[in-house]
């Protein structure tokens, strides 16, 4: 019997196949288990993107899921992505505790991620935040949102790093 290799099937791969055939995707892809719910192109590249830098960066969809973050963000996070998995940008931001450079409460929607993701356009605050990890630390972020087309609203970008 001949010996399979198992790949790994890179986002672009996804990307590329979603672009050929939309339906193609569905189940399995080679031996790779794809989601079913079907990402828009921009997502699949925001990722890919977001996963070869080195600065901390997360990618939310225009729900509010959070789809994705790298492993740099992990660092300041203080959780691996593969623990968090997808889930929904509020319960996430809700594990941390924001505070302003004066310790006053920041609540959600005066953060970059709620800025861009509700009123479509970018935002950039600096703050203390306790992370996953009980470590307090002071960040800036930079959230922008994605467009496919100029009407067509896709998620957002977060970029943030320590201070």
């Amino acid at each position: 019997m001949p010996e399979t290799r198992r790949r790994a099937v890179t986002e672009v791969e996804v990307a590329l196949a979603l672009v050929r055939d939309p339906t193609a995707l569905y189940g399995r892809a080679g031996d790779v288990r794809v989601d079913t719910r079907q990402k828009h192109l921009v997502l699949i590249l925001a990722r890919e993107f977001a996963s070869n830098l080195s600065t901390p960066t997360l990618v939310a969809d225009a729900r509010g899921c959070l789809v994705f973050y790298n492993e740099a963000a992990e660092g300041v996070i203080g959780r691996r992505f593969a623990e968090v998995g997808e889930t929904l940008l509020d319960d996430w931001l809700g594990v941390f505790e924001a505070r302003s450079l004066a310790s006053e409460p920041i609540p959600p929607e005066r953060r970059p991620a709620r800025i861009a993701l509700d009123e479509r356009r970018p935002a950039h605050l600096r703050y203390l935040v306790t992370s996953a990890d009980g470590v307090e630390r002071e960040i800036e972020v930079t959230a922008f949102p994605l467009f496919a087309h100029t009407e067509e609203f896709v998620g957002i970008v977060v970029i943030f790093w320590r201070v």
